[in-house]
């Protein structure tokens, strides 16, 4: 099967992601990053396509389960119904703690969940990408916040930083949060 082929049968699986020639990137993470201070809940305000991420008021929260491991529990609101999708999070690299990993099932591995910079308090820049052979990749990046809107230079600033580590931020949307009720 040639190369040209395989990226032709693929394509229809990415078409509504961000992706790119060649192999993943790898941005720099938040130095000394803090899980315990990063646990709690988090509004997405803007993102990468995500085809299974469809929806408004979306949220992840954060928590320490009892057998210790990292509970992610995201939260949508999707045709009149709310959504839920548990996963679990681990610490990729004890070296470089920003680098989590998330799997949504016991089938699947665990996916870079890449936290590149956050004040704990208000913001949130994280930074995904799925390597395809090393031929394309997929770009994934959410601007999250505490509260579920940010002020406009704060999103300018998260912006940026996804800019500085060559992130395409050309199909980047919005998401909704308008009318949401903590779920």
């Amino acid at each position: 099967m040639s190369a040209g082929y395989l990226v032709l049968l693929l394509l229809p699986l990415v078409s509504a992601q961000t992706y790119h020639w060649g192999p993943c990137p790898t941005p720099k993470t938040q130095p000394n990053f803090n899980l315990q201070q990063y646990l709690g809940r988090w509004y997405e305000i803007a993102k990468l396509p995500v085809s299974t991420q469809k929806g408004k008021c979306i949220e992840a929260n954060f928590a320490i389960r009892k057998d210790g491991t990292i509970q992610v529990r995201n939260a949508r609101f999707y045709k009149d119904k709310v959504r839920w999708a548990e996963g679990t999070a681990v610490i990729s690299d004890i070296r470089d703690p920003g680098k989590l990993g998330v799997s949504y099932s016991f089938f699947t591995p665990y996916s870079p969940y890449w936290v590149l910079t956050t004040d704990y308090t208000s913001l949130s820049v994280v930074y995904s990408c799925q390597d395809y052979f090393r031929l394309f990749h997929v770009d994934y990046a959410w601007i999250l916040g505490r509260s579920r809107f940010l002020p406009p230079d704060t999103v300018r600033y998260a912006q940026n930083v996804l800019i500085d580590e060559g992130v395409d931020l050309f199909r980047m949307a919005v998401t909704d949060q308008t009318g949401c009720k903590d779920i």
